[in-house]
């Protein structure tokens, strides 16, 4: 059986796959691949993600710069979440998130309060980043 076969697409033919940096076990990113996008990554070493909104494989840092060197696949034990270790890499290292930030995930619930606050830094302005 290929290996390819033993994730378990949803209906679309997609997985949700988690990048983590290696260093640090911050979680930068949640993303989607297809057979495709998991295949190329697994060949080339570089995070290859399917876009839903454009339809068709994205090469994280093909605009931005801000690429991702895989060094691990992981497969969750269900077989339906991917985990890719990754060292985030470009123009600016560091930034995976296209708010100029470090990690996608730099909201924070202030249960008191009520709201999400941000809590990361933006380390470079989107607008000199995507032209």
């Amino acid at each position: 059986m290929d290996w390819l076969d033993q994730v378990h697409w949803d209906a679309q033919g997609l997985v949700p796959v988690i990048a983590q940096e290696r260093d640090s076990g911050d979680v930068l990113m949640v993303a989607w691949m297809n057979r495709e996008a998991l295949q190329k990554t697994a060949e080339t070493g570089r995070a290859v993600y399917y876009s839903r909104s454009r339809g068709r494989l994205w090469f994280k840092g093909e605009e931005s710069g801000h690429v991702q060197q895989v060094h691990e696949i992981r497969l969750d034990c269900d077989n339906d979440v991917v985990l890719l270790k990754v060292t985030q890499l470009g123009h600016d290292p560091g930034i995976a998130c296209h708010t100029g930030r470090h990690s996608c995930f730099f909201q924070r619930l202030d249960v008191a309060a009520g709201r999400w606050d941000s809590v990361e830094p933006v380390l470079k302005d989107p607008q000199t980043i995507y032209r």
